[in-house]
């Protein structure tokens, strides 16, 4: 069997603040080119999490391995971070922006490549201060790429974005992932978890209590689909069957792990199914189960 190689590996994580336990043992490992994200409730420690994979606050305690060994100087130089927040100079343009934070490292990437890859040709004389949201969001993924990094972290990359803002955000995380890049990311959008992600750790009070991709949390977690009928004229057919179900106003919502088998019942009982759904469950319903909270709490 050959084993992908982990590009990072974090063991027994721990950071407490006088009595706050911020992040209580965590471990994982992220391979190289997979896209990896970290999931969680305000104040489950998922951004410290982060902060200490990225050198920025030190761990009370448990231990960092970058490519097997532990982090050195070079690791800042080798890793990109798209922070949530910067402050970019107003008075610069796209363009002088690029070309600033270029001189920062030795071996930086061409300007035409972050250009083309971040799709900044429309936006590269305006000014910083003139962006929109989704263009800045380009903007900071490009400056995150400035030196070549083989291991990127998103920091809620797409919080405030409309949904093509979004959707075209993560067309291009996809094509960085096909360059070979890794990415760790946070994110409070469970649809965007489900698309990017390739493995998904759930924090919560500091700990990791669920991971896996995100068909493997599905099925260990959630494994019942959900069957939307109209109340009328369904209900009283419904009666003679023995089946598990909850109606409000308008709809019967029938929940089973099996849907075939209900979809035959309910054929061979003669009921009409012309505006029946089919809900399969998603990473909302697994993140509810667990933790008992909307993400988005």
């Amino acid at each position: 069997i050959v084993h992908s190689m982990s590009i990072l590996e974090v063991q027994n994580l721990k950071k407490h603040y006088r009595t706050l336990v911020a992040v209580e043992d965590v471990s994982f490992r992220v391979e190289q080119g997979s896209c990896f994200g970290l999931l969680g409730p305000n104040g489950a420690g998922k951004t410290t999490t982060m902060e200490i994979i990225e050198n920025i606050i030190d761990p009370t305690g448990g231990s960092i391995l970058y490519r097997g060994n532990p982090r050195d100087e070079s690791f800042r130089e080798q890793v990109g971070i798209q922070f949530q927040h910067t402050s970019l100079l107003n008075f610069l343009s796209v363009k002088e922006t690029l070309r600033c934070y270029r001189q920062l490292y030795r071996f930086p990437e061409e300007i035409d490549w972050l250009v083309e890859r971040c799709n900044l040709s429309p936006i590269l004389e305006q000014r910083n201060n003139q962006l929109s949201g989704g263009q800045r969001q380009r903007l900071m993924l490009a400056l995150a790429l400035v030196n070549r990094p083989e291991l990127i972290f998103l920091d809620e990359p797409s919080t405030g974005l409309d949904p093509q803002s979004r959707r075209y955000l993560w067309d291009i995380v996809d094509e960085i992932k096909a360059d070979g890049k890794t990415i760790i990311m946070t994110t409070h959008s469970m649809e965007e978890a489900q698309y990017l992600c390739d493995t998904i750790a759930i924090m919560d009070g500091g700990r990791i209590i669920a991971q896996g991709s995100p068909s493997e949390l599905i099925t260990a977690h959630c494994s019942t689909n959900t069957i939307t009928l109209p109340r009328v004229p369904v209900e009283a057919a419904l009666a003679d069957l023995d089946l598990d179900y909850q109606i409000d106003e308008s709809s019967i919502f029938i929940r089973t792990t099996n849907v075939d088998g209900v979809l035959s019942m309910l054929i061979g009982a003669g009921i009409d199914l012309s505006e029946m759904s089919v809900q399969s469950p998603n990473l909302e319903d697994v993140f509810l189960r667990l933790t008992g909270k909307q993400l988005r709490d």
